[in-house]
């Protein structure tokens, strides 16, 4: 099939599976990140990003070449975020993302200020960035209007299946929470200093983690 993005004013990033198939592995993780920055990001901006997504110290002078898998998907997501957009195409983002990364992503989204299409086995991942669910049932694509708990709700078989895979002592997928952007300059584009909220309460626990 054929999708088209209308608008004049609709500035696309896409990140595909392999996205991190693509890169140069004889570039260092900062040279990656200073190439697709284009002159357009300042130097400690790049290394505020990097920081960020767990690249600190030395650990930017890495080749690309001795990464492992996640850490390779973590500079791929970097290297998008360095331009700016307001619609955003994600498939299986959080494939061979640790926990800290896959929280740091969350909460980037959490914060987007634009559209994000986001395609995902994660269930967990789904239910803390999603407040629209577009399901395939019986070869067709159903809309829902609300988070993934909505959807959950929505479907007892489905929900059944969810629940069954809970932790005992461990909360379950509950509704998207709400974020509040107080700074309206801040997060209208996906990049740059504009993704961290702030946000203290971190380490969410792999059980926690239902995808």
């Amino acid at each position: 099939g054929v999708v088209e993005i209308g608008g004049e004013n609709v500035l696309m990033n896409y990140y595909e599976q392999n996205q991190a198939d693509v890169l140069d592995l004889d570039k260092t993780v900062l040279e990656t990140m200073k190439y697709a920055a284009d002159g357009r990001i300042e130097y400690e901006e790049i290394r505020a990003l990097l920081g960020q997504f767990l690249f600190k110290g030395d650990t930017v002078d890495k080749k690309i070449g001795m990464l492992s898998g996640g850490e390779k998907a973590r500079v791929a997501l970097c290297t998008m975020m360095m331009s700016p957009a307001n619609l955003l195409v994600l498939d299986e983002p959080t494939n061979h993302l640790d926990i800290p990364a896959k929280e740091m992503l969350e909460e980037a989204l959490q914060y987007f200020d634009g559209t994000v299409l986001v395609i995902s086995h994660d269930r967990y991942f789904v239910s803390q960035v999603a407040n629209t669910i577009c399901a395939f049932e019986d070869s067709k694509v159903v809309r829902y209007n609300g988070d993934y708990k909505f959807y959950m709700d929505k479907n007892d078989e489905w929900k059944e299946k969810v629940e069954n895979r809970y932790v005992e002592g461990v909360d379950g997928i509950k509704n998207l929470k709400e974020v509040e952007i107080v700074d309206k300059t801040v997060k209208k584009n996906f990049g740059g200093s504009a993704v961290t909220s702030g946000k203290k309460d971190k380490g969410i626990k792999n059980a926690k983690r239902l995808g």
